[in-house]
């Protein structure tokens, strides 16, 4: 049996309550440690599984090197060949995508695909509050009634059985665009391009990481392929395809998928496109977001990406495809703007179904999924809601609306932690008969279920997933790459570390430890952020901000316990560009006694 790797600096439980290890070797430059025959760079690529002989490929990620062919994807080449069809002979095409960011870029990636090849393609998002997720048979009928003959949904429609035959007998072709799970059984489609078909291809397979915004980037490369072989481009100029990639980027880092592989070449690239602010709507939405520098992947999940969301959530479904293909300056600033009120407006009600919610926690705290359900909770929130749970009670949990459809069910939506198939096991909840309708992938998943199952889905889920969740948070453990003096966080080392990026879920920014310090200051800022200064044994002091951490007992202890006594201090390294210089502070995940 192998043994566990040793605990960093002996701490077997912080003020967070977890053991610090390290993610791979020991980077300890404040006591000189062993590690250090590599570059920092290095060691951060070996840690996060990068085999060796594959370090300097995966030191630059280039779409030269990740792309794969877009063939070795099933029903790829039938869906490029039924697109240029459409080019070639002026078809009238709707792209059908979903409310949230993945959707929207998705879909805006097509219509500007089209535009490149001289069409202009029409769309359609669902209303999330009066049509839930997916296409619904009704309105794929009335598209194919206005004449659409071909019809491409995005981020949707793999598990659409129903409503893709009511398409089919209205005469009309679909091409689904997607990345959920699937079942063995697929619906009936012109193609169903999708790396998580359970028949899907070996290279497929091993891109089912993709968000659908990647996949609809690999259809737009095949399509182009398609159209070159058949002189389309003879008279006209090839569009330039890496053009798009900051949707991609946006939709990929939005949607939480894993940024390892392909998806980090595509997010890498794509964050050079964001700074070019080629595309209009997205350079008025940085503007927007008040980011006066090139966007970052913090900034696409935490300022771009909630107010594209926005418009899905508690507005207007189609603002973020209507700004993100918008070739007017004007409308895209009114339409930027819009969505940073409706992003405000949703803080707030987001900020009631949590507290609404949390107050259930405690009663199920022996539950392997918290199951958390009211009355009058807005549906368009209750995804950022169960993610913040999670994060807080380190286990999934789902967050129900209750009676949010006209038969009275409730809407759910539920975030999960690494090790745990939540979309499997709701897709297998489906299929037992406890749920109208569910689906989802690894770590996300959503639902529509009678309000009289709540307990029984509950109970299912322990009896599911009970194991899995039990393993999961055993292992659950603070990963630290490097730990260095309080003289060491510079902005040099800020910057050496993110050139080891982009990171994200599954590729995860570096944390790096460090101390022993002493707190000079401890106060509040806004409603419940902790702010430090704290000062180390060699001199130097530094800024460090635990968000949103007041009420943990982490928060409390640097606020009120930690007067004279010595701590590590463990997070991320991040510029403060405020001042008349740029400094190094941390923005803390965990602390713990130094003595």
């Amino acid at each position: 049996m192998a043994s566990r790797p040793a605990n960093v600096f002996g701490i077997e439980s912080s003020l967070g309550g977890k053991a610090w290890r390290w993610r791979g070797g020991n980077m300890d430059l404040a006591s000189g440690a062993a590690g250090l025959e590599d570059d920092i760079v290095t060691q951060l690529l070996l840690a996060r599984g990068v085999p060796r002989e594959d370090v300097e490929r995966q030191r630059v990620p280039s779409l030269r090197t990740f792309l794969p062919d877009p063939s070795h994807f099933r029903d790829m080449d039938a869906a490029a060949e039924r697109i240029a069809q459409a080019v070639l002979t002026d078809e009238a095409v709707t792209v059908y995508g979903d409310y949230d960011v993945d959707g929207a870029t998705s879909a805006a990636l097509l219509i500007r695909l089209l535009r490149m090849f001289g069409r202009e393609a029409r769309y359609y998002i669902p209303d999330r509050l009066l049509e839930g997720y997916g296409p619904s048979g009704e309105a794929l009928v009335r598209i194919a009634g206005e004449g659409s003959s071909l019809i491409v949904t995005v981020d949707c429609g793999a598990m659409a059985h129903e409503a893709l035959a009511m398409a089919h007998e209205a005469g009309a072709d679909v091409i689904v665009v997607d990345h959920h799970k699937c079942a063995a059984e697929l619906p009936v489609a012109a193609a169903l391009v999708n790396p998580n078909r359970l028949d899907e291809s070996e290279i497929g397979i091993a891109h089912s990481h993709l968000a659908a915004v990647g996949v609809a980037f690999l259809l737009a490369v095949a399509t182009v392929r398609v159209l070159r072989q058949r002189g389309y481009f003879r008279q006209r100029p090839e569009p330039d395809l890496f053009a798009l990639l900051d949707l991609v980027a946006l939709g990929t880092v939005a949607d939480v998928a894993a940024l390892h592989g392909l998806n980090r070449a595509l997010v890498a690239q794509g964050l050079k496109v964001m700074a070019r602010r080629e595309n209009i709507g997205m350079a008025a939405l940085i503007d927007a977001s008040r980011i006066n520098r090139p966007p970052n992947c913090s900034d696409l999940g935490f300022a771009l990406g909630p107010r594209i969301n926005a418009g899905g959530r508690v507005g207007e479904a189609t603002l973020g495809v209507r700004l993100l293909t918008s070739e007017d300056p004007a409308e895209a600033a009114d339409i930027a703007a819009q969505l940073s009120r409706l992003n405000d407006e949703r803080r707030a009600i987001e900020a009631a179904v949590q507290e609404a919610a949390e107050m259930q926690v405690a009663a199920q705290h022996n539950r392997a999924v918290l199951v958390l359900a009211g009355r009058g909770w807005h549906p368009g929130v209750i995804g950022i809601v169960a993610g913040r749970i999670k994060e807080k009670a380190g286990k999934p949990a789902l967050v129900i609306a209750l009676d949010a459809d006209e038969a009275g069910n409730g809407k759910g939506s539920g975030r999960s932690i690494a090790g745990v198939d939540l979309g499997a096991a709701i897709i297998a909840a489906r299929e037992a008969g406890l749920l109208v309708a569910g689906g989802g992938h690894a770590m996300a998943a959503g639902l529509t279920i009678a309000p009289d199952k709540l307990d029984a889905l509950a109970d299912w889920l322990d009896a599911k997933l009970g194991a899995a969740v039990t393993a999961a948070m055993t292992r659950q453990a603070l990963l630290l790459d490097l730990a260095l003096a309080p003289g060491g966080l510079t902005p040099r080392l800020v910057a050496t570390l993110d050139s080891a990026g982009p990171f994200g879920m599954g590729w995860p920014g570096p944390r790096v430890a460090i101390g022993p310090v002493r707190l000079v200051k401890a106060d509040l800022v806004g409603a419940d952020h902790v702010r430090l200064i704290a000062r180390g044994d060699d001199g130097a002091s530094f800024k460090a901000i635990a968000f949103r951490a007041a009420g943990s007992d982490m928060g409390q202890a640097l606020l009120h316990g930690a007067q004279g006594r010595r701590l590590w201090l463990a997070g991320r390294a991040r510029i403060d560009d405020w001042g008349s210089r740029p400094q190094a502070e941390l923005h803390l995940d965990d602390a713990a006694w130094a003595d």
